[in-house]
């Protein structure tokens, strides 16, 4: 699929480097990471090979940007919540929204990871910060629910998560999904339904 630019592409600098990341993401959300080849991204970008690799030496490159931008997207969701006192539903919905997004063909970072095996590959370790993100954040959340286990507790809810992103993609029931997962929260934390 090639995008039609409907306005006037940036010529340098920052512009240009999110422009790739634009492209790279609208493709690898399509049709995987290691699917997509830097030709790919170059044709649905507009850009040169020059330009390309000035910003990007590799794919790979392209690859932890794109992984960092979904990062910080994360990150800026969770800090925004901060402080809000949400319920299980709540948690779950939060877990679950990405599903929710165009295109969605399961988490980027559970993606990147299956697609990366070496645990000290650069992209793995935008993954493992994800994942500590995600982990301190649910535990915080236990935490202020007075929740015993948290960090064992924790990692369950994000085992649960893990497999509720990929029941989402596999069955297209994003409420249904998110009412399991708040189920499965509720029996963690000792909240029956």
């Amino acid at each position: 699929m090639t995008v039609t630019h409907d306005h006037p592409r940036p010529a340098r600098g920052p512009a240009v480097r999110d422009a790739i990341v634009d492209a790279a993401a609208a493709q690898f959300a399509e049709h995987g990471i290691r699917a997509v080849s830097a030709d790919r991204i170059l044709a649905e970008a507009g850009f040169s090979k020059v330009t390309f690799y000035r910003h990007f030496p590799t794919k790979d490159d392209v690859v932890v940007a794109y992984l960092s931008r979904e990062l910080d997207r994360v990150r800026a969701a969770i800090g925004t919540a901060a402080g809000e006192e949400w319920d299980r539903d709540a948690l779950a919905a939060a877990l679950t929204q990405e599903m929710c997004r165009p295109h969605y063909r399961g988490c980027p970072f559970i993606n990147a990871a299956a697609e990366y095996p070496d645990p000290d590959h650069p992209v793995r370790h935008v993954v493992a910060d994800f994942r500590t993100l995600m982990l301190t954040a649910i535990s915080a959340w236990l935490e202020r629910r007075g929740v015993d286990r948290r960090h064992e507790i924790a990692e369950q809810i994000m085992m649960l998560r893990d497999g509720a992103l990929v029941a989402g993609y596999l069955d297209h029931d994003v409420d249904g999904v998110a009412r399991a997962l708040a189920d499965a929260i509720g029996t963690l934390v000792g909240e029956p339904a």
